[in-house]
């Protein structure tokens, strides 16, 4: 039962940073090819895994601190590898619209899945 919480708890969260990115994509007209939505995901996913790796989030995938550390270290590290390595803009608009989106569905799906096994 765990390693399957673990799987969809990761597979849940990269589908975040897909949707996110996707939508982002398609509200900017800049295509929905496969190829340019993981060239924009790719900071925050390599984050994302950071974020795992940080909280050993495998040991308790759906706790809030766990999704608080992955947001914000998807968030932090993402911009700083997006600006830096991918050397793509950061702009403040994106910056808040970010944090706002994968603040609300990384911590969110999360919430939902705690009170949904709690019944």
């Amino acid at each position: 039962m765990k390693s399957k919480v673990v799987l969809w708890s990761a597979v849940t969260d990269v589908l975040c940073i897909v949707l996110f990115v996707a939508i982002g994509r398609k509200n900017h007209d800049e295509g929905e090819a496969a190829a340019g939505i993981f060239r924009v995901a790719a900071p925050f996913l390599i984050a994302a895994v950071a974020g795992w790796l940080a909280t050993q989030a495998w040991k308790k995938p759906l706790e809030l601190q766990t999704g608080v550390i992955i947001w914000l270290t998807t968030i932090i590290l993402g911009m700083v590898l997006r600006h830096f390595v991918f050397s793509d803009g950061t702009a403040t608009a994106f910056i808040i619209v970010a944090t706002v989106f994968l603040c609300a569905f990384l911590n969110g799906w999360r919430a939902l899945a705690r009170k949904r096994l709690n019944r």
